[in-house]
This record gives C-alpha cells, structure tokens and sequence, in this order.
C-alpha cells in the first residue's frame, strides 16, 4: 500500500483523484488551505482509516513520510488567483520548491500539475509540448503563468541535481462536478448564469477557441502519468476544440434556449485559441479522453444545480 500526498486535495481535481486513490485501496493525505478547496468535496473519507486531513499552505514547509507527491495546490481560475497576484506567485515557487525538498528528503515521485497557460496566447497551434510559449511576464495573467512555468523549471533542476522522480501534466481546460460556482471558468460561468435566469455573457464575440476535458478522463491521464516512466511534460487535454459561443449555444440548449447572448470586453491577455497536441500522450501513457463535451454536460449541470439548490436553501 502507498502513501500518497495530494496538495490542493479539497480542491476540484485534488478531490477527485482522491476518490480514486482511495478507492483502489491506498492510503491518502490530503493537504488543502481551503482557499479554493472545500471540505464537502472529500467529506465521504473523513473519518475513513486510510485518509488524513491536514490544514496546510504549501507556502511553508512540512514533514510527512510519503511514496507519492501530487502537487495540485495553486488557484487555476483568473478570479482566483487574481484575488492576490503576489500569492499565487508563492504558490507555484515555494510549494513547488517546498515539495521537491520533501520528494528529495523520502524518496518519494512528485507529479506537478501544470498548465497550458504555460503557452500563453499561443503563436503555434495546436500545441504541442516542444512549443516554448508566448506568455507576457508582466501581465494580469502572469502570476499564473510565470508560476507554472518557474514550477516546471524547478522539477527538472531537482531531478538533474539531486536524481529526483519527476512527472509534469501540462493540464487544459478540464470541468466537471465539483467546479466552485464564483471561480470565473466559462464552463461554470455559462452553467450558473443559465441556471439563474441570467444572460451568457461572451467576452468579445465569442469566437476565442478552448478544449474542454471531462474531471474523471483528465484524472485517469495524471494516473498514467504518475505510474508511468514518461517524466514530461505531457498534455493533458480534449483535443476537440469549440469557439466559446459554441459552448455558449450547448448550455444554453441544455438549460433554457430563450436566454439571451451578452457580449462583453475581453479581458487582458486573454488566449485567442487554445488546443492540446496529445500525441505524447497517446503515445506514451496510451491516454485520450473518452467523455464527449455533450456527454460530459449533463452530470455537470446537475452538480451546479445542486450547488445552487443548497445555496438557496441555506439563504431562505
């Protein structure tokens, strides 16, 4: 049986590799600041033998005794990890440094999650991982992007000097159940405005391209990816690609196809396309995803609903 730490594991994908952690039988400790976790997301496991919860900023050092590292813990919306730029900045230098240092001190493998904000608004497309980036080091959006990049940076200088195992997930666009309702991703945006009534608000016309990957297809990849011998970076992604109004239509459809279509300025730095190059992924993890954006839609949906439901519940 293995012990694995999960950063950022009250969180939405820390979450849900949890579930799948614990559900072949391994032992997991989760640490999470509750910035962007919540307890209701890994509630089913408190108490359960195997599982450990612990209050933890990865800004700051711990000391665990642990097999494996799955350091998820960094805001990954713009409103997130807007709210405190400098914060965020921390986040990806010195977790990821804090959690290197205690990979290197037990022997245990990390896995970084990545992003593709690595790649800023992209100049080549799709993109594969040999692509270096366009990303603007001093924009709004550089907190994010120059953390990850700085993360992924510090992973293969550990694993060069000090022989640490490394994997890095350079992750895109992922939704599903558990996506906290104010954190500013479209998929969210588009379901909570639908679901109250609202206009969809597009930021320009809509034509900006994304890849949406479904939670448990995107989950099964970073397994892959950790058991495998492949170090990275890998993306982790759909390949399908929808304009933003494209999504736009789909929730709309699902939900209420009276609702009206807004459209707003776009914001700083905002990619124009995004699509992953998942050959390497295909390649060396035998990995793609599986779940439609139709198919993944519906249980989406319902989890909002849920949310809202008990969010209006506890306001009446």
């Amino acid at each position: 049986m293995r012990i694995h730490l999960v950063t950022g594991g009250a969180g939405f994908l820390g979450s849900h590799l949890i579930d799948r952690l614990m559900e072949a039988g391994d032992e997991v400790i989760c640490l999470d600041n509750y910035f962007t976790g919540r307890k209701r997301n890994i509630a089913r496991w408190i108490g359960h033998p195997r599982f450990e919860l612990i209050r933890h900023d990865v800004t700051e050092p711990i000391r665990l005794e642990v097999d494996r590292i799955w350091h998820l813990a960094c805001p990954a919306s713009p409103i997130h990890y807007q709210t405190n730029p400098v914060k965020t900045a921390k986040t990806s230098f010195l977790g990821t440094y804090n959690m290197l240092g205690l990979a290197r001190r037990v022997g245990a493998r990390l896995l970084l999650a990545s992003t593709s904000e690595v790649y800023g608004d992209p100049e080549v497309h799709p993109q594969p991982e040999s692509y270096r980036g366009c990303v603007n080091p001093i924009g709004i959006r550089s907190c994010y992007d120059e953390g990850k990049r700085i993360a992924e940076t510090l992973c293969f200088d550990y694993q060069r000097m000090n022989g640490v195992e490394v994997r890095v997930a350079r992750i895109f666009n992922t939704y599903g159940p558990r996506m906290l309702i104010d954190d500013g991703r479209v998929v969210g945006n588009f379901i909570v405005q639908a679901l109250r009534g609202d206009s969809l608000t597009l930021y320009g016309d809509g034509s900006q391209t994304r890849s949406f990957c479904f939670v448990s297809d995107l989950i099964e990849g970073l397994i892959r990816l950790m058991n495998g011998a492949d170090t990275g970076p890998i993306n982790l992604g759909n390949p399908d690609e929808f304009t933003i109004r494209q999504l736009a239509e789909l929730v709309r459809q699902r939900i209420n196809p009276k609702l009206p279509l807004i459209e707003k300025p776009v914001p700083e730095d905002d990619p124009r396309q995004r699509r992953p190059l998942i050959d390497l992924a295909r390649q060396q993890l035998g990995w793609q995803p599986t779940v439609s954006l139709e198919q993944g839609l519906g249980p989406t949906i319902d989890s909002f609903r849920s949310v809202l439901a008990l969010e209006e519940d506890r306001g009446a």
